[in-house]
């Protein structure tokens, strides 16, 4: 999302800059104060003022004197204020379409409030172009405005690391056009030479020969262009499948979450494989009809100039009703794609939930909410195949006429004797060549449209922003152990902080319990620890090291973790537990059953180590499960553990047999664990609580007890 538009010259010139002050926000406001639409009109933020821009009106206040920023929504817009002393001041209204972004920028205003410089980012993707105002959909950039979006722009990116096999490709596509141009002529002569003046069966056998040849020729040209474009295609597609799966491995979990599953799923198995469609069906024949249709035009012109003439009449019309609907060809299609993707998306929850649908007994209240999605989406696509249809017609219909306008003046200067036979056999031939390929032509935009939104999406995706350090500039760290959390600070939306300046000193083999209520942070803690996501300021150190100096392979090689919703892969008992560690021995993954106190119940299996445990694991019990997880957490011999709840579903005998195995795995490792139940903390140095986004108490389970807050309040509660 953009928080820093580009200024009108002239109200640029209106912020005076000192030295050293910069622009950090420039965002518009579209309401007046009396509730009008307002034209022209920005709010900007440097290091040290703040500027509402009104035409050639300007209000200026300084930031120190701000001591908060709010953006408060409202019905169809929002507001931004900010508070001197008590007092809270209205600094400009805004519409709905600017709400996120105002919330950005009441929290970059408080973070230079408080004296710090850190520039507040967005990575949410603008729902509306702000250049042509057009919706955005599901893609980063404006396909119109941003010059990407163009057939050629996108077509050729892709081509680029393909040349040598693409120009094959187009080097057959040249001999495809060849053979078919070549046997008109071949088929004139022998109407002109042959049939018309008796000519002998030797000269007849001579042209036929020719017309087989180039016949069997066409068709073997076709056959390896085919061949040759498909494997190309499935080649491209495969590339990009790999392409995008590296990608979403490297993309933020910020961004995942974002979007819904069958959105990222479609962009990897739909559009690419129609790329490999489109490749096999469509560009194999690309350029031979261009080479072609340039050719057929330029010898029916030779041939007989005023019924070239009279033919091309219909060429333009055609053409004109294909480029006035290129555009709705290609909105119909990003619509239809939109639609498939929440398809996808709604089917792969049901599917993914379908123990939670069962037990409520909704089979048919989903059934029916799917027959909904599925028909709208079979309605959007009727729709398109309608007009597809219609379209299709016309350009057919048409096509006719010019048939019929050959034959009949053709046909007329035969008879007068400006033209033979052979040469009107010649000319028809070549003028159906025309049509045919005008014709296919008319198809093209469909295919082009579709193959243009597959690749926009595709690219959308490669185009993300991964913030990768220099690999020469990162480290491989032997951890020891210690953490350190210096003014932390971290929101899923950077505007809206879960976990605020968290400042404090982990000591290497420390146990650390982390407890709060629902939603304070708990669980954004520990995405932090394990690198799911980055403080947006502040840094978090590992024995003095910014973590994100730290090389990802080598800190999450050091990594354990055992979370409440054990999930195991499709597969084996011995391939979930070597997750950690591919190249464990055999030897190591019993050994680190056995710390688990997991290996009795493995041994019982009827195969094993070797047993499949299903989709996610649900042919095991919880218990089972969690065991399984513990020896996967186990199993590299980490430096630094998180437990997240781990215990919390379980039954007392579950429970007692799992506490065993991480009182073993927990030993010498400093350790973050989460519980609700206090008294799976009895092991713990330290006790941290956070409330109100912060660490409001910290220390030894005896030293809050003494303190009588909020940890003192949990525990009194529980022992109740």
């Amino acid at each position: 999302m953009i928080l820093r538009y580009t200024l009108p010259k002239e109200t640029e010139s209106a912020i005076d800059l000192k030295d050293g002050e910069k622009i950090y926000y420039a965002v518009p406001f579209d309401i007046a104060e009396d509730g009008t639409l307002a034209r022209d009109s920005f709010f900007a933020v440097t290091t040290s003022r703040v500027f509402v821009l009104r035409g050639n009106d300007k209000k200026v206040i300084d930031i120190k004197d701000i001591d908060e920023a709010k953006a408060e929504p409202g019905v169809g817009g929002g507001i931004l204020t900010i508070r001197k002393g008590n007092a809270w001041e209205v600094l400009v209204h805004y519409s709905s379409a600017h709400l996120s972004r105002y919330a950005y920028v009441a929290r970059g205003i408080n973070i230079l409030a408080s004296g710090r410089f850190e520039k507040v980012e967005s990575n949410e993707y603008e729902k509306t172009c702000p250049v042509c105002g057009r919706a955005i959909l599901g893609t980063k950039n404006c396909p119109h405005c941003s010059g990407q979006g163009g057939f050629l722009s996108v077509f050729l990116k892709m081509a680029k690391p393909y040349k040598k096999q693409f120009f094959g490709v187009f080097f057959l596509m040249i001999m495809a056009a060849v053979t078919t141009l070549l046997n008109p002529e071949i088929q004139k002569r022998l109407i002109n030479d042959v049939l018309k003046k008796n000519g002998d069966m030797s000269t007849a056998i001579v042209f036929l020969s020719l017309m087989f040849t180039l016949s069997a020729g066409i068709v073997i040209v076709n056959v390896l262009k085919s061949n040759a474009s498909a494997r190309l295609g499935a080649r491209i597609a495969s590339d990009l499948r790999t392409e995008l799966f590296e990608k979403y491995q490297k993309l933020p979990l910020s961004f995942i979450n974002d979007r819904r599953p069958g959105e990222l799923l479609n962009r990897i198995t739909h559009d690419t494989r129609f790329i490999s469609d489109f490749m096999a069906d469509v560009f194999c024949n690309l350029f031979a009809v261009f080479f072609i249709f340039i050719w057929d035009v330029i010898f029916m012109m030779i041939l007989n100039l005023k019924l070239a003439l009279l033919t091309f009449i219909l060429v333009p019309v055609v053409s004109a009703i294909m480029i006035s609907f290129r555009k709705t060809i290609s909105r119909i299609f990003h619509l239809q794609f939109k639609k498939d993707d929440d398809v996808s998306s709604d089917l792969q929850d049901v599917i993914a939930g379908m123990r939670v649908v069962k037990c409520y007994g909704k089979e048919k209240d989903e059934a029916d909410r799917f027959k909904v999605f599925a028909g709208e989406l079979a309605q959007i696509e009727k729709r398109n195949e309608r007009f597809w249809a219609m379209f299709d017609l016309i350009v057919s219909f048409l096509m006719g006429m010019g048939v019929v306008i050959v034959v009949f003046f053709g046909g007329s200067d035969v008879l007068k004797g400006d033209m033979s036979a052979g040469e009107l056999y010649q000319f028809i031939t070549y003028t159906l060549l025309l049509f045919q390929y005008v014709g296919w032509l008319g198809r093209l935009p469909r295919e082009i449209s579709r193959l243009t939104s597959s690749l926009e999406r595709i690219y959308d995706i490669l185009a993300q922003n991964v913030d990768e350090k220099d690999e020469e500039k990162l480290v491989d760290l032997d951890i020891k152990g210690e953490i350190t959390f210096d003014h932390a600070t971290f929101g899923y939306k950077s505007y809206q902080p879960v976990l605020e300046d968290i400042n404090a000193v982990i000591n290497p083999g420390e146990m650390i319990g982390i407890v709060g209520a629902s939603g304070t942070g708990k669980s954004t803690l520990i995405n932090l620890l394990m690198r799911l996501y980055e403080t947006d300021d502040g840094k978090i150190k590992v024995d003095g090291t910014d973590m994100k100096d730290i090389r990802r392979k080598s800190y999450h090689s050091q990594l354990g973790v055992v979370l409440q919703e054990t999930f195991l892969f499709s597969g084996t008992i011995i391939d979930n537990i070597k997750f950690s560690k591919p190249d464990a021995t055999i030897s190591e993954i019993i050994r680190a059953a056995k710390l688990a106190n997991a290996h009795d119940f493995i041994s019982k299996l009827p195969d094993g180590y070797n047993t499949y445990v299903g989709e996610k694991g649900y042919t095991l019990s919880g218990g089972e499960r969690q065991r399984i997880a513990i020896a996967r957490a186990i199993l590299p011999d980490p430096k630094i553990l998180i437990l997240d709840e781990a215990t919390a579903s379980l039954d007392t005998e579950n429970e007692f047999m799992i506490q065993k195995a991480l009182e073993r795995l927990t030993s010498g490792k400093t350790t973050f664990a989460i519980a609700h139940r206090l008294s799976t903390l009895n092991n713990a140095d330290r006790i941290m609580v956070i409330d109100g986004h912060r660490i409001a108490e910290f220390g030894t389970q005896a030293e809050l007890l003494e303190r009588k807050g909020i940890y003192y309040n949990l525990y009194t509660a529980q022992m109740q």
